[in-house]
């Protein structure tokens, strides 16, 4: 959605690796309560751009404009300051741990036995995951189960809500559907068209899956070779006329 102020904006960002340059010149745009796909193949760039987004990495050249002033994030938690939560692939849930303790990891609520000693809450974490989670839809039989007795869509779900708990500006989510059976994905995308609806976050996208990004996605682009080389409103634009610029951009042919 292209209206207003934008929230994020990346400005000629670059960045290597010894010989190996992952990004050049990027630039990429967000607006408030846009869904960004961001497609492309394996080693184009597009982990390199996130992490740079999120902290990990900071760019060898270029800027981040965040809400219309410059960042300059050394460390995810810098950057999950400032309002930007991700979720990779690996989820970064802890399997042993049942699906409320998940939720509040590295954020546990606290009470005071006598007003002094600190015991974890864990009744308060239970009633908050279980109507949080009962919200947003997902289903799960009990949050008292370790979430690796989840099924994969139930532990991305689970990863998604813990992000999205803590009020996020931007949500970067790093292939939420990769290796997921149909029913599985089909869970995560009724998710995503859930908070599509809301607009109250900002939602990059990374994922390979073409149908699936024009689904959820108002805006998608394409990486390759470092660069952004298709910038497409989803809604002016189609999977086959997708497909054909980046058929075509692979065969030298201008775009």
């Amino acid at each position: 959605m292209e209206t207003g102020e934008e929230l994020l904006r990346v400005e000629h960002v670059s960045k290597s690796f010894g010989a190996v340059v992952a990004l050049a010149d990027v630039n990429m745009r967000l607006w408030p309560g846009e869904v960004l796909g961001i497609i492309g193949d394996n080693g184009a760039g597009k982990s390199t751009l996130i992490k740079i987004i999120c902290g990990f990495h900071r760019p060898d050249g270029g800027r981040i404009v965040l809400e219309g002033r410059e960042v300059q994030f050394n460390s995810p938690a810098d950057a999950r300051a400032a309002g930007i939560e991700t979720v990779y692939q690996d989820l970064a849930l802890i399997n042993d741990l049942n699906v409320f303790h998940n939720m509040f990891l590295k954020r546990e609520k606290v009470k005071r036995l006598f007003g002094v000693i600190p015991l974890l809450d864990d009744g308060a974490m239970r009633r908050t995951t279980e109507e949080y989670l009962r919200q947003m839809k997902v289903n799960i039989p009990t949050v008292d189960a370790p979430v690796n007795f989840l099924s994969g869509g139930q532990r991305q779900a689970v990863a998604v809500a813990r992000s999205l708990y803590h009020r996020p500006k931007i949500l970067i989510l790093d292939e939420p559907l990769a290796a997921m059976g149909a029913k599985e994905a089909r869970m995560i995308l009724d998710l995503l068209l859930d908070m599509k609806r809301t607009r109250e976050v900002s939602i990059i996208l990374i994922a390979h899956n073409y149908l699936q990004v024009f689904e959820v996605c108002d805006r998608i682009n394409w990486v390759a070779q470092g660069r952004i080389l298709i910038d497409r409103r989803t809604a002016d634009a189609s999977v086959e006329e997708i497909m054909n610029l980046v058929i075509s951009e692979y065969r030298g042919e201008v775009v």
